[in-house]
This record gives C-alpha cells, sequence and structure tokens, in this order.
C-alpha cells in the first residue's frame, strides 16, 4: 500500500469546529481515549466529506481499521448534521436578514444503483439519485437543506413533504422556484408555453437572472466531492448534505 500527502482546501477554522464537536461529544459519552485523536478524527471526516476518499483509503492513510474509519465518519457526520438548521429556524432568520426574496430549488444527488431500483431514478435527471431540497439567499448561500427523499419524487411533491412553501408563505417571504413548482399558490414560477407576448418572455429572463443564483447555492454543495456519486445508503445523503452545510458556513 503506497501512501501520500494530500492537501484539503479548507480553513483551519473549519477543522478546530469539527474537533472541538467531537471532544465535546467524547467528554459526554465517556470516551476520552481513542486511537485517533479529536483533530485526526476531524482531519479524517474532512478529507471522507471534501475529497470523498474511501474507507479503505482513509484506513490505510490514517492507521486505523475501515470498520473504526466508518464509524468515526459516521458519528461526526451525525453530530454535525444535527446543528443543520432546522427549516422554521432558517425562514425566520432569512426574514430577519431582510432578504427581498429567497430561492428554492431541488437538487439530484446521484447515487450508485441498478436499473431495477425504480423509485430512486429520476425521469427529469435520467439518473438514479435522491431529491434535496434547498432554500438559498439572494446571494447565492445555503439557508436550508433538506432531508433525502428517492430521486422519482416530483420537486413540487418534494417541498409539500417537508412544508417548505407553507413556512414561506408564514413569513411573508417572496420565493421564486423553476417550472417544477407549477401550480403552487406561493412560489413565484417562470410562465409556460410557446409564443408567449413579449412582456412574459422579459419577465422570465429577469426571473432567471435572479433564479440562477439558487443554482451555485446547489453547486456550493456538490464541490464537496462525496456528493458527487454516493456509494453509501443512499437515505444519507440529506444528513452528509447537512453536515456540509455546517461546515460551509464555518468557511464563510
Amino acid at each position: 500500500m503506497l501512501c501520500y500527502r494530500a492537501a484539503l482546501p479548507l480553513s483551519s477554522r473549519t477543522l478546530n469546529y469539527a474537533a472541538g464537536i467531537i471532544r465535546r461529544h467524547r467528554k459526554s459519552i465517556g470516551s476520552l481515549w481513542r486511537k485517533l485523536a479529536p483533530g485526526q478524527q476531524a482531519l479524517l471526516v474532512l478529507a471522507y466529506l471534501r475529497k470523498g476518499e474511501t474507507f479503505e483509503g482513509l484506513a490505510s492513510g490514517f492507521g486505523v481499521g475501515r470498520t473504526t474509519a466508518w464509524r468515526y465518519v459516521n458519528e461526526a457526520v451525525e453530530l454535525l448534521a444535527a446543528r443543520a438548521p432546522k427549516l422554521r429556524q432558517a425562514v425566520r432568520d432569512a426574514k430577519r436578514a431582510g432578504h427581498a426574496y429567497v430561492i428554492l430549488d431541488g437538487t439530484l444527488i446521484p447515487i450508485d444503483r441498478v436499473a431495477r431500483d425504480r423509485p430512486f431514478y429520476s425521469g427529469k435527471h435520467k439518473r438514479h439519485g435522491m431529491n434535496l431540497q434547498v432554500i438559498a439567499s439572494p446571494d447565492g448561500d445555503v439557508l436550508w437543506v433538506s432531508g433525502a427523499l428517492p430521486g422519482s419524487v416530483h420537486d413540487k411533491k418534494a417541498e409539500w413533504v417537508w412544508g417548505v412553501l407553507d413556512e414561506l408563505e408564514k413569513a411573508g417571504l417572496v420565493t421564486l422556484a423553476d417550472k417544477g413548482y407549477q401550480g403552487s399558490a406561493w412560489a413565484k414560477v417562470p410562465y409556460k408555453g410557446k409564443n408567449k407576448p413579449q412582456p412574459q418572455k422579459e419577465a422570465n429572463r429577469a426571473h432567471a437572472k435572479l433564479r440562477a443564483l439558487g443554482e451555485r447555492a446547489n453547486a456550493q454543495l456538490k464541490t464537496w466531492d462525496i456528493l458527487d456519486k454516493l456509494r453509501c445508503c443512499p437515505w444519507r445523503a440529506g444528513k452528509l448534505a447537512k453536515a456540509i452545510h455546517v461546515l460551509q458556513l464555518r468557511e464563510a
């Protein structure tokens, strides 16, 4: 087995934050000694999330067993995901921040599945995956990430499952969304149909320009290589995305 040094494009602030969470957790459960110190475990987890390293590679690089690497990663992801903003809190914070509007968009996290797993197949994206709903600020920063639903679930149904537009409407926040949310009473979506009159075309162009930053928010999540294609349990997509969101807040 060959080993080599590598770098992560993350700040020491993020590493220290993750290490602090792990350290406090170990103290709370009375697990004060392990093979890896909290800082090393945090670094292992960041390598898994940011670079998409395999458990075998992490185990070899950090001098632990594969099962230990798996356990360390799952433990830290749970701790981080638990600190992600809840929907009501995120909406309240967006209202307090005075955002003129927010952007609601769905994204598909590809998964390693075969053709018979039809519930995970997205007809829109022509691949297997998990549906995540994301609320972004006008600047394209992630404000909230939902849990995971099968890729076959339509965006409009997914937001209904999580109650996203209901919370946004209660807060009175203007919400921009794409045509996947057509029929939703609160979301502002583009006009549909061919041969639209010029005012509708201009409105759609303005709408798309504002909404494009929502795509930037999804792209930010997917700069973390673990979300390129999940090879773990598909239902973990939501917690992985939430953990990444928490880490991104530290990088900001």
